[in-house]
């Protein structure tokens, strides 16, 4: 019987040192995953090699903030400022970009696969080597973006495809 408990208990505790801690202060490697942080400020916050997966950052500016090399799967920036970020090197596949402004942002060699970017604002954006199967932007503004194969620049009035 003791030997049945010790299993249970071995299978369903959770190491509080692996759990995110959602009031933890904005730093690179911080843990936020699946926390809400809606409507928050982090311009120019460094959260290099952060842990941000399923975390919400709906209406949140992050002008300037650097992000990269950050874990951002199926995070969600909808509506969020992200003017100047820089997600370089970053995951965020399935991420939902719907309305976000990236304008000038650096998404270098960033997976975005599945990510949506509805009616979002790439414009000026560097998405040299990023990742792009399958995302989803219709709408987007990806005027004057440097396009995946960091060559061709799209045209002004781009929307929804690199022109």
């Amino acid at each position: 019987m003791r030997i049945v408990a010790f299993v249970l208990c071995a299978l369903f505790s959770t190491d509080p040192a692996l759990a995110a801690d959602c009031n933890a202060p904005a730093a690179a490697g911080v843990d936020w995953q699946r926390c809400y942080m809606d409507g928050r400020s982090f311009i120019g916050d460094a959260l290099t090699g952060s842990r941000l997966r399923e975390t919400s950052f709906q209406r949140s500016d992050l002008s300037g903030a650097n992000l990269g090399k950050v874990d951002g799967y199926r995070a969600r920036f909808v509506s969020a400022r992200m003017r100047g970020a820089n997600l370089d090197d970053g995951l965020f596949s399935d991420a939902d970009f719907t309305k976000a402004d990236l304008s000038g942002a650096s998404l270098k060699r960033t997976d975005l696969r599945r990510a949506r970017f509805f009616h979002a604002s790439l414009r000026g954006a560097d998405l040299t080597g990023a990742r792009t199967q399958g995302a989803e932007m219709l709408g987007a503004d990806l005027s004057d973006a440097i396009w995946t194969d960091g060559v061709r620049r799209c045209a002004e009035g781009s929307l929804g495809q690199c022109n």
